[in-house]
């Protein structure tokens, strides 16, 4: 399987700086991302740490195992760098005062041929794209999540709640988290979204889905759902990782970075 990745990230219009962190790292397949919070610049800075530690840490593992390290040692390995890299940002809020309180969620993507192996930390998200059809494979930490769960709200009353930013799991606000990790098959044409809830509390799933099955090439695709979630109030940084799966002898890799800058 070839993939084909892009990423894009954008402050909106409502925020000065931009908390959020996006990365790839395209020879091992590696796609992260995380949106932070804290005062002042705490929340740019535990996002930032999430994601370079992340990538040098199990980038340098994936270089090591090669592609093809089985689910159970990818999983772990994953679960290691993020516990390390969850420690880092704790102990940094703690010997910082300027730092106190700083913490980030998480999605982080390996893709290996024709498996993905998914893990998520809070209330950003991974979306799928097969045949058309859009399907949120992660579920949020939320107290959103927990009150539809329990059958306390709807659907649509969630989504005019107040409480939309209210997580129940976090990367770096204690001295350990559990990351919750999923094996997705992956087939030709699968077309892959990790995002902040800048873009998933700007555009429903009908938006999101209309612009990943348009027609244009995959860092237009990026550009168009910035250029969205800016046009119904951008109130949140809006942060966007796409992975094309595609088969055949296409190079594979080809990144594009649109930073919105």
């Amino acid at each position: 399987m070839n993939y084909e990745f892009c990423i894009r990230t954008d402050p909106g219009l409502a925020r000065e700086n931009n908390e959020d962190s996006v990365t790839v790292d395209e020879a091992t397949r590696l796609g992260i991302l995380a949106d932070g919070m804290g005062g002042y610049n705490a929340g740019e800075v535990a996002s930032g740490m999430a994601t370079t530690f992340i990538k040098s840490e199990l980038g340098r593992w994936l270089a090591q195992a090669g592609r093809h390290a089985n689910a159970r040692e990818v999983r772990r390995a994953m679960e290691i760098c993020v516990d390390n890299a969850n420690r880092s940002i704790f102990n940094a809020a703690n010997s910082n005062p300027q730092y106190s309180g700083m913490g980030t969620t998480l999605v982080v993507g390996v893709f290996q041929d024709g498996r993905l192996m998914l893990g998520h930390i809070g209330d950003s998200r991974c979306y799928r794209l097969r045949n058309n059809v859009l399907e949120q494979i992660t579920k949020d930490h939320s107290l959103l999540q927990e009150q539809m769960d329990a059958g306390l709200i709807t659907p649509e009353q969630a989504a005019t709640s107040t409480n939309k930013n209210l997580v129940t799991r976090a990367l770096g606000v204690e001295d350990a988290v559990l990351l919750e990790v999923n094996e997705h098959r992956v087939e030709q044409g699968d077309l892959y979204l990790m995002c902040s809830d800048g873009l998933s509390d700007m555009l429903d799933d009908g938006a999101i889905a209309n612009i990943l099955a348009s027609d244009v090439p995959l860092e237009q695709k990026s550009v168009q759902l910035v250029d969205a979630a800016n046009a119904n109030g951008g109130r949140d940084n809006i942060s966007v990782f796409l992975a094309q799966a595609n088969s055949g002898s296409k190079k594979r890799g080809l990144i594009s970075r649109w930073l919105g800058q």
